[in-house]
C-alpha cells in the first residue's frame, strides 16, 4: 500500500544547479529522485518546501514523497547513506497523511546568510560564505533589519524572472550578529519571494557600509522598486534553516 513520507534533507548546494530538476543541469531533486528510486525499488517523484537556487545549501529542506516500499520509515535515514552522495543527507523520515505537502503546507521558513570579513579570502570558505574586504556595521544593519519585520509588500526586494503572485509577506523575526570574521543574518517569515534574502542582505550592507541610511532604507521598502534596493547577494551564502509546519 502506498504511502506518505516526509523527509528532512541538508546539503551542499555547491555541486548543483538548485534544487528544482531542470532538463540540462543536475540539481538536487534530480539525484534524490534517482538515488531514493534505487532504495525503494520504484520510480518516484519528491516535492520540495523551497526552491533553492543553484549554490544554495540546506540544513534544513523538507521534502515528501509516496512509496510503497516496506523499508520502515525509521531506518530510512540510515539506508539512504548508501545510495545518497556524500553532500546530501537524509536527516529525518516521518509518516505523514496522504494529503501532506511539503511546500504547500509549510507555514514559515527560517533562512540564514553568511559573511566573511578579512583582507585575504579563504579559500576554503568560497562555497559557503559572501566575502567582504572591510567589516559593515552591526548596529546600524539592526537597526534597519527592524524596519522589515512585520507585513509588507516586499516588491522591492523581489528578484526579476521568478514566479508571478501577490507580494505581501510577513518577517516574523529578523536579525544579524558578528562573530570573529563572521556576520551572520537570520531571518524567519512566512514566505519568501524570489531572491528576496539574497536582495535583503544586499541592501542592508549598504546601510552596513553608510552608502544608505534609515531613512533611505524604509523608503526602499515603502517605494516597491526593485531598483532602489542594493545589489542581489551571490548564493554560496545563503543556507536553508528549517521550515515550520
Amino acid at each position: 500500500m502506498e504511502h506518505n513520507i516526509k523527509l528532512t534533507v541538508a546539503y551542499d548546494g555547491a555541486a548543483y544547479h538548485g534544487f528544482q530538476r531542470q532538463q540540462n543541469a543536475m540539481t538536487v531533486q534530480q539525484v534524490l529522485e534517482e538515488k531514493l528510486a534505487k532504495l525503494f525499488g520504484h520510480p518516484l517523484k519528491v516535492s520540495g518546501a523551497a526552491r533553492t537556487d543553484a549554490g544554495v545549501h540546506a540544513y534544513g529542506q523538507v521534502i515528501n514523497l509516496y512509496t510503497s516500499s516496506a523499508i520502515p520509515t525509521e531506518n530510512i535515514p540510515m539506508a539512504a547513506r548508501g545510495y545518497l552522495p556524500d553532500d546530501i543527507v537524509v536527516k529525518v523520515a516521518e509518516d505523514v497523511p496522504s494529503g501532506f505537502h511539503a511546500r504547500f503546507a509549510a507555514k514559515s521558513k527560517i533562512y540564514i546568510y553568511r559573511i566573511y570579513c578579512g583582507k585575504i579570502p579563504d579559500p576554503f570558505l568560497r562555497h559557503y560564505v559572501w566575502h567582504h574586504n572591510n567589516s559593515p556595521s552591526i548596529p546600524d544593519m539592526a537597526a534597519a533589519i527592524g524596519i522589515i519585520i512585520g507585513e509588507h509588500d516586499f516588491s522591492a526586494f523581489r528578484g526579476a524572472g521568478g514566479p508571478p503572485g501577490i507580494p505581501i509577506r510577513t518577517i516574523y523575526n529578523a536579525d544579524c550578529r558578528q562573530s570573529g570574521r563572521f556576520i551572520e543574518f537570520e531571518f524567519w517569515g512566512s514566505g519568501f519571494l524570489y531572491h528576496m534574502v539574497r536582495n535583503f542582505v544586499g541592501t542592508l550592507l549598504e546601510v552596513g557600509y553608510g552608502r544608505l541610511t534609515l531613512e533611505e532604507f524604509n523608503t526602499v521598502l515603502a517605494g516597491r522598486d526593485r531598483k532602489l534596493a542594493g545589489r542581489t547577494a551571490p548564493p554560496q551564502g545563503l543556507y536553508l534553516k528549517e521550515v515550520i509546519y
